[in-house]
């Protein structure tokens, strides 16, 4: 039985996991690598429970990677704020399409994109409108 939960997040900036993934170690080096989102997440024992943070690269899933821990951040403006700590690893997914939507989302397991097979991660990604083609056509 899984008990843990996921969750699914807009990846604004970024057009690829290999985009993400080259903004990332640039902006985190050989540090801790975190996304800081306003809420903190009410499931967070089952987010820490062996959840992700499921990327959407325009309109589609493409990848995901582990969270590790949450911690709390303070902005300028004095405002507590959520830092998901992400495992440095950015695991490809099966393309799964995505309406847009603010902030994230809780996703379960069971609707999550499986990961893409060893090797496959390398594989040229398919334009990103492709893809969400054919995830919504049940081709890939």
């Amino acid at each position: 039985m899984v008990n843990h939960v996921n969750l699914v997040k807009l990846c604004v900036g970024a057009d690829s996991p290999d985009d993400l993934s080259g903004w990332q170690s640039k902006r985190f080096c050989a540090g801790q690598v975190s996304h800081v989102t306003r809420m903190w997440p009410r499931r967070e024992a089952e987010l820490l429970a062996g959840g992700s943070i499921y990327w959407v690269f325009r309109g589609t899933i493409l990848a995901r990677q582990l969270v590790l821990g949450l911690e709390e951040r303070i902005g300028e403006d004095n405002i507590r704020r959520c830092a998901l700590l992400l495992d440095k690893t950015l695991i490809r997914t099966a393309a799964a399409p995505r309406r847009p939507f603010q902030g994230w989302r809780y996703l379960a397991p069971e609707d999550a994109p499986p990961d893409l097979p060893p090797g496959r991660d390398t594989d040229d990604a398919l334009p990103p409108a492709l893809a969400a083609e054919l995830a919504e056509m049940g081709l890939r």
